[in-house]
């Protein structure tokens, strides 16, 4: 049975559970939401995830939402990418909170007010000080992989997809791969990955200036 996931180009937590759905070998397709068009406020979609929010997966009758618990559930179909130990396998989820609490859920909102908000409508202070939250968390997470291929053990994890869910974006939200050496090295690992897509190649966008004709779906 094909896996559908409903989601849109320009989700950061979708990209992280469609990266992990298409690594995995798994059988899966994306659901088109056209989130700015109030697609996810709909009562069709709210039957779906109550929280009105991408990414959903649908598997016959299992219905998850949150892109980490999605991440998890390809861990328990395949085996992968959940770390190889007890100890890996704590740390994955250690690294997995933090980039929600930390790394996404800060990218994600300054990504959305710098970009998709009207430009007389983004709070400059509120911005601003998000980008320091920002530098900070990039700070920690390019000391980390100072030495190393992968954030946890020798291979990807969710640990690496959930941090890099939103750095593949084109939009400003204060990321700059060339100041900072040790991701920028590991991003290109990721893009090496036999099976590995853009966000906007993997998932149709909802805006139109995003959308390209490789998107899967």
């Amino acid at each position: 049975m094909t896996l559908k996931l409903h989601c849109f180009g320009e989700s950061g937590n979708a990209y992280k559970a469609a990266l992990a759905l298409e690594l995995s070998g798994l059988d899966w397709e994306p659901i088109f939401v056209d989130f700015f068009n109030g697609a996810a406020r709909t009562d069709a979609f709210r039957a779906l995830n109550p929280m009105a929010e991408v990414p959903v997966l649908v598997d016959g009758e299992t219905v998850l939402t949150q892109s980490g618990v999605i991440q998890l559930y390809v861990t328990e179909k395949t085996g992968r990418f959940g770390g190889t130990s007890p100890e890996d396998q704590r740390e994955v989820l250690r690294w997995m909170f933090w980039d929600n609490h930390k790394l996404s859920s800060v990218a994600g909102n300054t990504r959305f007010l710098m970009n998709f908000l009207p430009e007389d409508k983004r709070p400059a202070d509120v911005i601003a000080f998000q980008l320091g939250r920002l530098k900070a968390a990039y700070g920690v997470l390019e000391a980390h992989l100072a030495g190393r291929e992968w954030i946890v053990g020798t291979a990807p994890t969710h640990a690496d997809f959930c941090c890099c869910g939103y750095l593949f974006y084109p939009e400003n939200f204060g990321f700059d791969r060339a100041a900072w050496p040790h991701i920028d090295a590991w991003l290109s690992r990721l893009e090496s990955l036999p099976g590995w897509k853009h966000p906007y190649d993997l998932m149709t966008p909802a805006r139109p200036e995003n959308r390209r004709d490789t998107a899967k779906g």
